[in-house]
């Protein structure tokens, strides 16, 4: 079984250390749709449409709890599938034997760093095309 975790941590590419930031990104965009859809749910203002509309009253509440419901397991999952990540991105970069690589990673992968965010935070005079090339070296050599 250690064998096979230490295979799954060298096979690492730019896409599977990118999960975690489009998780993030998708995780986001769920929130605020469920957000959106709650306040249209509950809003007890009436639309303005110029168009015509039937009489009687609706359960918006009904009408989008199914769809509220749907986001809610989505939201749900994906923040397992986060949290998931995010272990499996620590367990990769500590393997990782260079601390200034280490520390490159965390911050581009793990924190959600640009490039030149990455080279402010490790100084040494590093540009963000310097920090980048470094990545791109050891993920070659792999």
């Amino acid at each position: 079984m250690l064998l096979k975790q230490e295979l799954e941590v060298e096979l690492m590419t730019k896409q599977e250390l990118s999960q975690l930031y489009y998780l993030n990104r998708e995780i986001e965009q769920l929130k605020s749709r469920l957000t959106e859809l709650d306040c249209i749910a509950t809003s007890t203002s009436s639309r303005i449409t110029g168009m015509p509309h039937a009489s009687g009253i609706s359960d918006k509440v009904g009408k989008y709890a199914a769809e509220i419901a749907d986001l809610k397991e989505l939201l749900d999952l994906n923040l397992k599938k986060c949290f998931y990540e995010l272990n499996r991105l620590n367990r990769y970069i500590e393997s990782i034997e260079d601390s200034q690589i280490r520390m490159i990673m965390s911050l581009r992968y793990i924190n959600g760093l640009d490039w030149s965010q990455v080279a402010y935070s490790i100084g040494g005079g590093n540009s963000d095309k310097s920090v980048q090339m470094i990545v791109n070296r050891f993920l070659k050599r792999k």
